[in-house]
């Protein structure tokens, strides 16, 4: 049997920003064999197409990487073979994938061809209503959202305030000069792909985490005090691997997703760095795949940089920020779920009306193609 590395990740996300699109990166013009843009409705079969064709691709020995939907975590948005640089990705709202490079690089799939018009047609007021009625939601859930940004910021700066930023720096040159020294600098600077660990969904926090670090040889576990905002720490680490040449993924925090980076990853050199904390808990045992495993952990924990009597000092507002920062996050989630519901059931509407024969025909078509 064919051992594949199959991975784990969300290129888009729900964000206070609303939802926040890092599908650009999954595969570039010039990287790229192929990008097949997929088009169709809800309940029409994008997602049961994309996660049969990754398994049967990984069951052939591909390695390819499965990209989840922020807005029901068990479809997908997306899969990318990652050796044959080919995607596909479902192009449709609110992550509007268009071909770029017709014929050359991008090609379509219409899942428009496997329904019927007419019934659909016919139940288009119904499907109108529960569209809008999910919208309504999603607005709800991004104020939510919005507000539990506010909160995360007050939390932030209290926290970061409290911390030795001397002493983070100096953390971060010894990490730089242990990993990265005998690297020169290049004169072309590395490429970041940006992407999401950690999806805020109808299900809750929901973190992919482990999956991308199957191939790491080292991996830096990082303990973080809830809201620390690490943006210069993880950003030195990313600009020391860029500017020596290496291609780096940053995956990003989705309460600040173009700022805070909650995992670095530099794969040329097994490099990994990740940050750990109540929403995306990670302990090392949950790392290692068995005796034979031995790739190197590294332990750092932030909260030893800061400051005792800041921190007890200031224990009753950070309590209170965190359990109000909670609360709110925990009702977008809400708002999320209710969300998903109208969008469920404009899927029956749409499923009962397709010939997913025909899909499972293209299925076997598709993987045949590239295997």
């Amino acid at each position: 049997m064919n051992l594949s590395i199959e991975r784990h990740y969300f290129p888009g996300n729900n964000t206070p920003e609303g939802f926040f699109s890092y599908y650009g990166y999954i595969l570039g013009q010039r990287e790229a064999e192929k990008i097949i843009c997929i088009k169709g409705g809800p309940g029409t079969g994008k997602s049961t197409f994309l996660t049969k064709v990754g398994e049967r691709l990984a069951e052939a020995g591909e390695n390819v990487d499965f990209l989840h939907c922020s807005a029901d975590e068990n479809s997908l948005d997306g899969i990318v073979v990652t050796d044959k640089k080919i995607a596909f990705i479902d192009g449709t709202s609110p992550h509007i994938i268009d071909p770029i490079t017709p014929g050359a690089v991008d090609s379509i799939i219409n899942f428009g061809d496997f329904w019927n018009d007419k019934k659909i047609a016919d139940q288009k007021e119904d499907i109108i209503s529960y569209n809008e009625e999910c919208s309504r939601w999603y607005k709800i859930a991004y104020n939510y959202m919005a507000s539990a940004k506010c909160i995360y910021d007050n939390l932030s700066n209290i926290t970061d305030e409290g911390i030795e930023i001397s002493e983070i720096y100096k953390l971060a040159a010894d990490i730089i000069a242990r990993e990265y020294k005998k690297y020169d600098i290049s004169i072309k600077a590395g490429n970041i792909k940006r992407f999401f660990a950690t999806g805020i969904t109808p299900n809750g926090t929901v973190s992919y985490v482990k999956s991308l670090l199957q191939t790491m040889k080292k991996i830096y576990l990082i303990n973080v005090p809830e809201g620390y905002s690490n943006t210069s720490f993880m950003n030195i680490l990313l600009d020391g691997a860029v500017y020596r040449g290496f291609d780096v993924e940053a995956y990003y925090c989705p309460m600040d997703p173009k700022r805070k980076i909650e995992h670095l990853l530099v794969p040329e050199i097994g490099v990994a760095f990740t940050t750990t904390n109540k929403w995306h808990d990670l302990e090392p045992w949950e790392i290692y795949t068995g005796e034979e495993d031995r790739r190197e952990i590294t332990m750092i924990d932030i909260n030893d940089y800061l400051s005792a009597y800041y921190a007890e000092k200031n224990a009753g507002i950070l309590e209170k920020l965190s359990k109000l920062y909670s609360m709110m996050l925990n009702e977008s989630i809400s708002a999320l779920s209710r969300a998903k519901e109208n969008h469920d059931l404009v899927e029956k509407m749409y499923v009962r009306n397709m010939n997913f024969e025909k899909i499972d025909t293209l299925v076997e078509k598709t993987v045949d193609n590239i295997v």
